[in-house]
């Protein structure tokens, strides 16, 4: 809170105070006698009339108290408080995620491809503020694992949990796009984007991933496709019920052509992650270029303060008049 006055020139009239002050006492002066006494002893027990001559000058500080008090309420004190009014224009964010069997490929740290997706992912999502985003996955079939929300903490909850298993193993893109269309074909945002991950070739599902792209060109919906996978063959985990877990090396098959055209189609962009740092990397570019609209305007709130120093230099005023012709008043 800060206190502020609108008309400070009006403080110049303090200048008065000391000509009131110099006036009174030598207008008290004159009035000044002396009576001599042989004996004042008979005066000294005059206990009520001596308490009294303590005040005799307190109606007049009453007075100077009021005049001062107007003069300060004549220069308008405000009270001002600082207010603040954000504005955002929140971007609404579908995750897509591909949950196929592929994604156990250990091209990528700390485990495979579906852990390094989660982890990047998470990190993406706390990076990000005042914009919903949703999850979705896909492998032969698709599902929404998390609608738009805020709720951050949730939403990685939910990702955290994702794994192997959930859906039937194969690699639908158009559903996965129909459905993270359909989660954001409502939506009132300025923006509204698809992040796409995948790892293979479209071969499952009834939708085709073009017909899902024109879909989303048609409610806006920018969608960003990334593929997952370094270049040439990645070693595969295989559970041998016989000589346990041992990994073959499995050509990594990206249908690269179908994400370029999904991203150029809806005014995304394509990108190749074959580590989990270049993976990272393309999240931070595409948080860069995502950027939330946020618009903070300060502006201050006042307060008027000189009706409350008005009243109080009233009432000192109407107790120097009561003492003045009453208990302190002075005769000629």
């Amino acid at each position: 809170m800060n206190i502020s006055f609108q008309f400070p020139y009006f403080f110049t009239l303090l200048l008065i105070i000391p000509f009131m002050i110099f006036y009174y006492y030598k207008k008290n002066k004159k009035k000044a006698g002396s009576i001599k006494y042989s004996d004042v002893s008979k005066l000294k027990k005059l206990q009520s009339y001596s308490k009294k001559i303590k005040f005799i000058n307190l109606p007049f500080i009453l007075r100077l108290i009021s005049v001062i008090l107007l003069i300060f309420a004549l220069a308008r004190p405000r009270a001002g408080y600082k207010m603040t009014k954000i504005y955002t224009e929140g971007i609404d964010i579908v995750l897509t995620l591909d949950l196929s069997t592929s994604m156990k490929a250990v091209d990528f740290k700390p485990k495979n491809r579906l852990e390094a997706a989660k982890l990047v992912a998470e990190e993406f999502i706390k990076k990000r503020t005042n914009d919903r985003i949703g999850l979705v996955v896909f492998a032969s079939e698709s599902f929404t694992q998390c609608p738009l929300t805020l709720d951050y903490g949730v939403l990685i909850s939910f990702l955290r949990r994702l794994d192997f298993g959930m859906i039937e193993d194969g690699t639908a893109i158009g559903m996965g796009l129909a459905t993270a269309i359909n989660r954001l074909k409502n939506s009132k945002a300025k923006s509204k984007i698809i992040i796409l991950l995948t790892d293979g070739r479209n071969n499952a599902g009834t939708i085709d991933p073009i017909t899902a792209a024109e879909l989303a060109k048609t409610f806006n919906i920018k969608i960003y496709a990334i593929g997952m996978g370094k270049q040439g063959n990645a070693m595969y985990p295989i559970d041998d019920p016989i000589f346990g877990r041992r990994y073959v090396p499995i050509r990594v098959d990206i249908d690269e052509d179908l994400l370029k055209q999904i991203a150029q189609l809806t005014g995304g962009k394509y990108f190749r992650a074959t580590n989990t740092e270049a993976l990272r990397k393309i999240y931070d570019e595409i948080n860069k270029m995502e950027k939330t609209k946020i618009e903070v305007q300060n502006y201050m709130k006042y307060n008027e303060l000189g009706h409350y120093l008005i009243a109080i230099a009233l009432l000192f005023l109407l107790i120097e008049i009561i003492l003045s012709n009453t208990l302190l008043r002075k005769l000629p």
